[in-house]
């Protein structure tokens, strides 16, 4: 196993255990089969569990799996304030205390302030008096490091980097999404600024592993050296120095067994162009059922009604290219669940986006197109539930 360091030194291992996905029966996890697949993770050096508040009995399962084996010592835990339910400041208290009774532990290694959306939701927690609050929990060492996951563009991630002294911080990455949300831009802007920075989704919730088209497959498969799209996938990652940890979602033991092998496969800097060359022709090949050729150049924004172009375009691409699910999940996160919305309903069709837009994209046309595929009376109603739950 590699591992690279945190803020602090510390060692991370590169592979990191994502706490999401264990295998149900009957609505609960499969307990002897999640032990036996953290503990084989272990034995392989893993270090780092990724678990948070809203994943389903995840925190219970790890907490449980680490006293059994007596592990608690040897490993890194991560969890996450569900900062989107927290409505006044002893409500940081209860979600913190409750999660350490799940973990079975008394501090945790890593926090994640989960999903922070941005600039204005940071603020109200600071006006709940969080920040005297983390340094209250980093004292009593309850807290050993503190960060922020994120989902949406580059601008306002980095604007989040510079808005406290963080230890962390954990993005979605992979080869698909190298200009997409916080992307490359924001990777090494973060490591630039000295934060060790852990990876989610870097095979797309496994669709970078399972469902490529046939001809992408066809080129990963007519390389001399064969590997799965999965470890292409993760090969990437690992090439590059800026990252610190990438988490996988494994649940199952050859999945933890292939990981672990690629894991000590390669070193940063190792990739030949060979090799990049195939990522690009795979990424093209998937972009060819992208509707908007948007390359999240940003030089739309800022939109004067505070659309998220660039994040409504990669949305949509996401829901051509994959399928409407995914990409209404990430319209949602990136748009909908801001303190201030930036969908598409706000487009007063100025045009002035258009003035700048490098690759000539008909940016108001488009957006119309978003708006009725995501912006309609059935969808319109979740999105004024959703605040209820999940802002503030």
């Amino acid at each position: 196993m590699q591992y690279r360091k945190d803020k602090y030194g510390n060692e991370i291992s590169v592979l990191g255990f994502g706490c999401m996905r264990f295998t149900t029966s009957g609505g609960k996890i499969d307990y002897d089969k999640a032990k036996s697949e953290i503990k084989a993770a272990l034995d392989g050096g893993v270090n780092y569990f990724d678990t948070a508040y809203i994943y389903p009995g995840s925190e219970a399962l790890v907490g449980q799996v680490l006293e059994d084996l007596k592990a608690r010592e040897q490993v890194s835990i991560t969890t996450k304030l569900p900062h989107y339910m927290v409505k006044k400041r002893e409500d940081l208290d209860r979600f913190f205390n409750e999660e350490l009774s799940r973990l079975r532990t008394d501090h945790v290694d890593y926090y994640l302030i989960h999903m922070l959306t941005d600039a204005d939701s940071w603020k109200r927690l600071c006006d709940l008096g969080i920040c005297d609050w983390i340094r209250e929990k980093k004292a009593s060492g309850q807290i050993r490091q503190i960060g922020f996951s994120y989902h949406g563009g580059t601008e306002m991630f980095c604007r989040l980097i510079d808005a406290y002294d963080w230890e962390f911080c954990q993005i979605q990455y992979n080869y698909q999404d190298e200009y997409a949300q916080a992307g490359v831009k924001g990777l090494h802007y973060a490591s630039g600024k000295g934060l060790p920075v852990i990876i989610m989704e870097p095979l797309r919730g496994g669709r970078l592993a399972n469902k490529l088209p046939a001809e992408a497959l066809k080129l990963l498969e007519e390389y001399p050296v064969r590997r799965t799209a999965a470890a292409w996938g993760f090969r990437w990652l690992y090439n590059q120095p800026e990252v610190t940890c990438i988490l996988s979602g494994m649940n199952s033991l050859e999945m933890v067994r292939e990981n672990l092998e690629t894991a000590d496969s390669i070193r940063p800097g190792e990739l030949t162009e060979e090799e990049f060359q195939i990522y690009r022709d795979v990424v093209n090949i998937i972009n060819r059922k992208i509707k908007v050729p948007c390359t999240g150049c940003r030089y739309c924004m800022p939109c004067p009604k505070g659309v998220d172009i660039p994040g409504c375009f990669s949305a949509y691409n996401n829901s051509k290219s994959n399928n409407l699910y995914v990409g209404l999940k990430e319209y949602v996160m990136c748009t909908v669940l801001r303190t201030n919305y930036s969908g598409v309903s706000n487009c007063i069709q100025c045009g002035k986006c258009e003035q700048h837009c490098p690759q000539g994209i008909p940016i108001r046309k488009e957006l119309r197109a978003i708006k009725h595929r995501y912006e309609f009376p059935p969808l319109n109603l979740v999105y004024k539930l959703l605040p209820k739950f999940m802002k503030y």
